[in-house]
């Protein structure tokens, strides 16, 4: 059960950093007035490398264990970080897919 809380607190660290660097860049004016917030793209990408970081390293547990030199707990622990990164990354799809429907549904 310590699986979910640990991925939660490193979703606050990740989620505390951004904020920090949000804050330092807006008095700097460095994202020419798009509302202060960080680049989209950026965020997605980072996302994204994120998401194949923990999906690599489940396969490297994987193979260990195959080849006899880890322990099944620590593969069951990274499956379970990949997918619960997988499950949150598709949700952040499927929020950004309805906003996009709900954009053109609005009338011009």
């Amino acid at each position: 059960m310590a699986i979910p809380a640990a991925t939660a607190a490193n979703a606050y660290a990740a989620l505390a950093q951004l904020r920090s660097q949000t804050t330092g860049s807006d008095s700097a004016g460095g994202n020419g007035g798009n509302g202060g917030g960080p680049d989209f793209g950026a965020m997605l990408k980072d996302a994204m490398a994120g998401v194949n970081a923990v999906g690599r390293k489940s396969d490297m547990q994987a193979q260990a264990v195959a080849a006899g030199k880890a322990n099944m707990i620590d593969v069951v622990t990274a499956v379970a970080e990949s997918e619960t990164a997988v499950q949150a990354l598709v949700s952040v799809r499927d929020k950004v897919i309805a906003a996009y429907e709900d954009i053109l549904k609005m009338p011009i």
